[in-house]
Parts: C-alpha cells; structure tokens; sequence
C-alpha cells in the first residue's frame, strides 16, 4: 500500500471577526455557485464556516497542483461531494482527495495526494466533533436514543464502568466521528446500519491534544476486517476531537493538525472591490450570529 502526503489543516472561528475587505477577499475567490449556496445559511457562523471549508480546498489544491489559486474551479459529483474540475495544464498532476468538516467553531480540511497519475484508487475522510452535549433532555436519555447507533462492542466501550459521564460522552463521540470520517469517504451520508460498522477503539494510550493523534483504531464491517482503512483520532482541543480515514492509503507520517491564520487561505484578488462583491459581504454581515450557551 503506498504511502501518500497527507495535510491536516484547521482553523479556529473564535480567532477571526471578518472585516468587509477580509471577507471581499475571500468572497471573491469562491464561484458564484458557492456564493449562492453560503447566502442561503441564515447564521452568519455557518455561512463563515463553510466559507472557510472553500478556501482551505482551493489552498490544498493550488498547493499540490501549482494551479493559481484564483483559477482552482469545484463541482459536485452524485452524492454532493465537491471535487476539483480539472483542465488540460493540470491533467499530469497526480491525484487528490480531500474532505472538509466543521462543527462548532472549528473548521478542518484533510487531503492526500498521490504519487503519479496512475495511483487514483485511494481517498480520505475526515470529521470533527465538539465533545459536549446541550440537547436539553437528560444525557441518559441521550446515550438511550443513540445506543442504536453503535455495535454491541462500541457501546460495552462507551459505557464500561470505568467511564465517568464526561469520559462516556467522549468514548461516544470518538466513536460517532470515526463513523462520520468513513462515510464520508464513502460518500454515502448516514444512510447505512451503523450498527455493521463496528471500530475497535485504540486504547494504547489516552486521546490527549498533548500527544495526539492516535491511530490504532480498527473497523469491521459485517464482522470483517476493513485492512484497507487506516484511521487517525485527534484530540485538537480540550473540546474538540477529531478522526481521519484513510482508504487504499498510508500518511507519510502522523501528525498533528495545523491551525492557519486567515492570512494563510486567501490570495489577493483585483475582484475584490467589484460592487457586486462588495454589496454580498455587506448583506453577509448583517445576517445574525447564533446564541451559545
């Protein structure tokens, strides 16, 4: 199995209050398709997140494929997975794959590249989950309605006795995000019997920010051994962990994912101060925030 490059790649909202020309430069690299798609979101944390998901695909792609970012085009495929629309210049770059996921007020992007052209049959998958729970109703009643979710081994590791509440919720929500990390890769959205999808949970050593990530985890699928896959758990903040599932592939190394400042995403753009980019920002910002908790 060949060894690829792999990026991990996060941002932190909390660390980013838009100013308009921030937001007309990074407005103005997007398509308008996806702007379209973002002014839908009625919280401006959501439209910002996914903003930034679109920004962090256009960095990895123009990294890995020397294409100007500004010229880095997307589409989506069956499932609605965006992929890179590829024309004749960049038809010799070795392929990509590449997943964004956002929860809270972290962003992440995974990716692999390839080694050559022919080296296609691989791809990557990645989720992030804040470790906390406000549903309203009492967490028992939680850990009830989600039982269903897990195989009968993934649920006696989540609730052995050992395990306090707070270590309950993060047993059950590292296990949530490497079901979400695979199929997302997979491409087929929690449609499946969660339950057939049983992962073995790396307990070699405890998922600490310090020294993540870990990456002994193990899938099963109907009681057989998914060798294919290879997963890396992550623990990016006190609150916050995250998984990656690797198909066909092996990172060159593990490592831990890198937080970019907003400086990092965007490229400076002439279109930036065209009216009609100007006036979107504007409306952008006028759209309410979400009350936390």
């Amino acid at each position: 199995m060949n060894k690829h490059i792999c990026s991990r790649w996060a941002f932190d909202l909390s660390t980013w209050t838009p100013t308009l020309p921030q937001l007309t430069h990074a407005v103005a690299a997007i398509q308008p398709e996806e702007r379209k798609r973002l002014m839908k979101f009625h919280f401006i944390d959501d439209f910002l997140s996914s903003l930034i998901g679109r920004l962090l695909m256009r960095k990895f792609v123009s990294t890995c494929s020397n294409v100007p970012y500004h010229q880095v085009q997307f589409a989506r495929d069956v499932r609605g997975k965006p992929y890179w629309v590829q024309d004749q210049q960049s038809e010799s770059t070795p392929p990509l794959s590449f997943n964004v996921s956002h929860q809270g007020k972290l962003v992440l992007l995974a990716g692999v590249k390839g080694d050559s052209k022919d080296d296609a049959e691989f791809g990557i998958g990645t989720d992030v989950m804040k470790i906390e729970y406000n549903g309203g109703k009492p967490l028992s009643e939680f850990f009830r309605l989600m039982q269903s979710k897990f195989s009968p081994q993934e649920w006696s590791y989540i609730g052995r006795p050992q395990h306090n509440e707070r270590a309950q919720l993060k047993a059950l929500m590292r296990h949530w995000c490497l079901k979400e990390a695979y199929v997302k890769e997979l491409g087929v959205g929690i449609t499946v019997d969660l339950q057939k999808i049983s992962f073995d949970m790396d307990t070699t050593h405890p998922l600490e920010e310090a020294s993540s990530p870990l990456c002994g985890s193990t899938l099963c699928c109907n009681g057989t051994p998914m060798t294919q896959w290879h997963f890396e758990e992550h623990l990016l903040t006190p609150k916050y962990c995250a998984a990656i599932a690797f198909r066909n592939c092996l990172p060159l190394e593990h490592a831990k994912f890198e937080f970019l400042p907003f400086e990092e995403l965007i490229e400076q753009s002439p279109k930036a101060d065209q009216p009609d980019v100007v006036a979107y920002c504007q409306k952008a910002l006028l759209k309410p925030h979400k009350r936390h908790e």
